[in-house]
């Protein structure tokens, strides 16, 4: 995989966040369990989301994309009582599509790649019962400081089930606004879910209805941006919904307490830079903000704490590790905890060869260092952005970025 050599530069100008990630998962798989023609825009095709569009169409859906906009034609979801879902890297896949397949009674072999091999679906071995056929309602108590991503797949799976059912969480809710996400994205194809004081009420036997879904910018890309903007320049992201069940739309507050200037829009964020000041952070309910973050504490005045991230570890990356090694490795000052991060920072980072760990929000956040970076940047496995964000290296150089492949 090539390597990616980023100059110092200074953020400027505006961008258009991508497709949520996210909210285009979601969306595909409503879309295929709604049995009807349903479109979805825009959409941009990162591989994880193409691991999505390939295992609902082994279940039996169609699709088709024309520019940005894909087509889901579910009429013949689980006509496939017997599919192979290559998930490739994607633990979104994974994770949501497990329970679904159950419970349209699919002989389902779940494959995948890379890191995903290694990330854990155990709990579902906890709390699904041996089955043999179609997955059966009833109640489902999951503790609640596990991936978001468990608790979403059985959210779509439930109403399919003739009975109704409960999850019942075991412990305090972590990542609340992805699975608020889930919910919102069933009620737009006319399912619902009724919350309860220990989880969530799902009733059975529910149809949904085809829709044509409009999805969200992604905050959580938009963060690496904003985050340059912070360090040193002023930028503009266009395409972020302020009224998003996004957990990660919260980075707005979080460079306002930096003390970065912030200004927000009704569809736009502009950030520019100021002085900024450490400030504590708990990550639980914004993980994947983590490394965009960290690059943030590296340019504030003292020591930022970063907590409740212990989840970090089990992603493309130990994220924890990696952001770590990657500030230290630039010449700035990262401490990994347990569960979290201490950054010291107040200068500007020297530059040098960053390694990645095949991890894209890694490649990313290095891509943001050279804001404030005194020489260039060496980042390893450049091409691990398509993961998520395919157009990255050509977004981020529109805004001022210097970056360039390398063998």
């Amino acid at each position: 995989m090539p390597n990616v050599k980023i100059l110092p530069y200074t953020p400027c100008g505006s961008v258009t966040a991508p497709p949520s990630k996210s909210d285009v998962h979601r969306a595909i798989i409503c879309a295929a369990l709604s049995g009807g023609r349903c479109t979805i825009s825009p959409v941009a095709l990162s591989n994880d989301i193409k691991a999505t569009i390939g295992c609902v169409e082994a279940l039996g859906a169609k699709t088709e994309i024309v520019n940005d906009v894909l087509t889901v034609d579910g009429t013949d979801i689980f006509k496939n009582k017997s599919a192979v879902l290559d998930c490739t890297e994607s633990g979104s896949t994974l994770r949501f599509l497990i329970p679904i397949a159950a419970a349209g009674g699919v002989e389902a072999e779940f494959r995948g790649s890379g890191s995903l091999v290694t990330r854990p679906i155990g709990l579902y071995s906890e709390i699904l019962p041996k089955i043999s056929g179609q997955l059966k309602s009833g109640i489902y108590r999951v503790p609640g400081d596990i991936s978001s991503q468990f608790i979403s797949g059985l959210l779509f799976a439930l109403p399919l089930l003739r009975g109704d059912s409960d999850i019942v969480l075991t412990s305090p809710i972590q990542s609340a606004g992805y699975i608020n996400m889930t919910i919102r994205t069933m009620e737009k194809f006319g399912i619902e879910v009724d919350v309860t004081d220990t989880g969530w009420h799902v009733r059975g036997s529910q149809h949904s209805i085809p829709s044509d879904y409009r999805t969200d910018g992604d905050w959580s890309q938009a963060a690496f941006y904003l985050v340059s903007g912070a360090v040193n320049g002023e930028i503009t992201v266009n395409n972020l919904n302020t009224d998003s069940k996004q957990g990660d739309r919260k980075i707005a507050e979080l460079l306002r307490e930096f003390g970065a200037e912030v200004i927000q829009e009704a569809d736009s964020v502009t950030v520019k830079k100021s002085g900024m000041k450490a400030i504590e952070i708990n990550a639980s309910q914004i993980p994947d903000l983590v490394p965009a973050l960290a690059v943030c504490a590296a340019f504030a005045e003292g020591t930022t704490k970063i907590t409740n991230a212990e989840r970090l570890r089990i992603k493309e990356s130990d994220r924890l590790k990696s952001t770590a090694a990657l500030i230290n490795s630039l010449g700035g000052e990262a401490v990994e905890l347990p569960d979290g991060l201490e950054i010291t920072g107040g200068k500007s980072l020297i530059g040098g060869t960053a390694k990645a760990f095949n991890d894209h929000r890694i490649v990313m956040s290095a891509a943001v260092c050279a804001a404030g970076s005194q020489n260039p940047i060496i980042c390893t496995d450049a091409l691990s952005v398509n993961k998520s964000y395919p157009l990255f290296f050509e977004d981020y150089n529109s805004v001022g970025g210097k970056a360039q492949l390398i063998d």
